[in-house]
């Protein structure tokens, strides 16, 4: 059975180590545990240690869960694929989405999301490998659907997300987020007040850390290996 009050603290130090390897600010970079097949009682957990931001890839898994932990206060993000048919409940129930590739989605975010809440935080998903099965917007349309983004009521364009193809070279997993890291600089540079570089997972976290990432989405190195998948 994972231990993952000892597993979140081992994230912790890597975070810690790599902030102090490539010289980044201490606490510049923030933890997104992600709860994917995770069940109520591991994210309370989590949560006992001071966990307080969690992320869901599938919309009916995580609606299931924020109704469970409806009285607790945690800001849950969605982090995965977004269906135009869901965005309704994804407007509705989080408070971040980090997977935003194509102005559909965005205006579909901005007409449903509730008037009792506080706008959308969201990032733009940038593609950034060859893979056929990753999501995002190329970089060369980014700037553009940046800019129309911006002009859309209740949201709040914080930043850029990329989920790079899979490698253990680190010199490899560096160079996706590299791009992402320019891309984030040039919004930046013509005006675009971006706070969010949500890069890196459990086997690539020190590569983004070393590129520039604000955030990093980990699940498995806290609450072990996942093989279910649900929708």
């Amino acid at each position: 059975m994972v231990d993952i009050a000892q597993q979140l603290a081992q994230v912790h130090e890597r975070i810690a180590q790599a902030e102090q390897r490539f010289n980044r600010a201490p606490g510049s970079v923030s933890l997104l545990a992600a709860t994917k097949t995770c069940a109520p009682e591991a994210i309370l957990t989590a949560a006992s240690c001071g966990q307080r931001v969690f992320g869901e890839n599938y919309l009916q898994e995580g609606l299931t869960k924020i109704e469970a932990l409806k009285k607790e206060n945690f800001e849950w993000h969605f982090i995965g694929p977004i269906q135009s048919n869901k965005t309704r409940d994804i407007a509705s129930h989080f408070s971040w989405v980090h997977s935003v590739d194509r102005l559909k989605v965005a205006q579909r975010l901005s007409d449903q999301r509730p008037s009792d809440l506080d706008v959308l935080s969201i990032c733009l998903q940038v593609k950034t490998s060859d893979e056929t099965s990753k999501s995002g917007v190329l970089p060369k349309d980014l700037i553009k659907l940046a800019k129309e983004v911006a002009l859309i009521p209740n949201l709040s364009l914080r930043g850029l997300m990329t989920v790079p193809a899979i490698t253990h070279d680190f010199e490899e997993q560096r160079k996706p987020f590299k791009v992402l890291y320019d891309l984030w600089c040039e919004l930046r540079n013509i005006g675009f007040e971006l706070d969010t570089l949500s890069i890196g997972m459990t086997d690539d976290l020190e590569a983004a850390i070393a590129e520039g990432a604000t955030l990093v989405r980990i699940g498995t190195a806290i609450f072990g290996s996942r093989s279910q998948k649900s929708t």
